[in-house]
């Protein structure tokens, strides 16, 4: 009788904590990652990297993403949840410079397991993509008082050898990152290594696609510059021979100075500017002020650093919306 009861009593014992560790889990957002050994843990600091790792590893990886939607990714603070999450994952996707909580997590926690995008393609410094306004001492061709201190001013976190973080926004440059993702989750899950590839290879084929249709899209317009609300546009700027006009630098929360208001206001005035892009994550009062300066409309251009609180679309969807915005606001035919 006592033989047959300890396995009963261990099995009660074992149910209970199991019970247990099933409400602490429901009770949590942030459960620790590895509940699933089926399938690969994989934490990802934000949309774009999400995207990529649901649409390259299937149903072969469990997704993670630290960013929630609706929330502006730069400043995430992670709280003690996430940090476990982290810690625990297989793999952890994040590009460095971008959300330097995340960066620091990923030092302390994740070691040999993480996989930093921005060591896939050499990322374009702060200033690529924008306006020229003599930096290197040139005289400025438009005789502004003013405005060279003002574009000076703007420039200021390139000088410092800043980088622009948002590679996503150029196709073929994730497709690349897409691809090295493929081999790592191969590294991480060899079983499935073939399936991983043939997933980034679709998605390639799929991001070329989309990128003709911006190069083609793009190819005849009557305007080639467009005012941003922060210089996240660099990448789509260099790949479609666009010009962006940023009222504030690569931190969106950033308050423009008066001088930087002026100098847009004029060369949004000077470029015969229909329209002032806005983003979704961000407040468009600034973007709103200028326009009604100029006499122009504002829309919204989405860096798609993450999704609307609804989640509504995914990549694809986003930038071919972006596309259709940039057509109507550039008069292109």
């Amino acid at each position: 009788m006592t033989f047959r009861s300890a396995p009963r009593a261990l099995a009660t014992a074992t149910a209970a904590l199991l019970a247990l560790t099933g409400v602490t889990a429901c009770s949590n957002d942030d459960s620790p990652a590895g509940a699933d050994p089926q399938r690969v843990d994989v934490v990802a600091g934000f949309y774009p990297l999400q995207f990529l790792a649901e649409r390259i590893g299937g149903d072969a990886v469990a997704v993670t993403s630290l960013a929630r939607p609706g929330a502006e990714p730069h400043d995430l603070e992670l709280n003690p949840g996430q940090v476990g999450q982290i810690s625990e994952a297989e793999l952890v996707l994040f590009l460095h410079g971008f959300q330097p909580a995340v960066d620091e997590a990923v030092e302390q926690q994740a070691g040999d397991r993480a996989f930093d995008v921005a060591t896939v393609e050499p990322l374009l410094d702060a200033t690529a993509g924008g306006h020229d306004h003599g930096h290197e001492g040139e005289e400025d061709e438009h005789g502004h008082e003013g405005e060279d201190h003002a574009e000076e001013e703007h420039a200021e976190e390139a000088s410092d050898g800043a980088k622009d973080p948002h590679v996503w926004l150029d196709p073929t440059r994730l497709a690349t990152i897409g691809d090295k993702l493929a081999e790592r989750l191969g590294t991480v899950d060899p079983d499935r290594a073939g399936d991983y590839t043939a997933r980034a290879a679709t998605l390639r084929t799929e991001l070329e696609k989309l990128d003709t249709e911006f190069a083609e899209g793009l190819k005849t317009c009557q305007r080639r510059e467009i005012v941003v609300s922060h210089t996240a546009f660099g990448y789509l700027a260099q790949k479609y021979q666009l010009e962006q006009i940023g009222i504030t630098g690569l931190t969106p929360e950033d308050e423009p100075s008066p001088q930087r208001l002026a100098a847009v206001t004029e060369e949004a005035r000077e470029h015969q500017a229909t329209t002032i892009f806005f983003e979704t994550l961000v407040s468009p009062k600034v973007a709103e002020t200028i326009a009604r300066e100029v006499g122009a409309q504002t829309a919204v251009l989405d860096p798609i650093e993450g999704l609307s609180a609804e989640g509504d679309g995914d990549y694809l969807s986003v930038m071919r919306t972006n596309l259709q915005t940039l057509r109507t606001a550039l008069s292109c035919s």
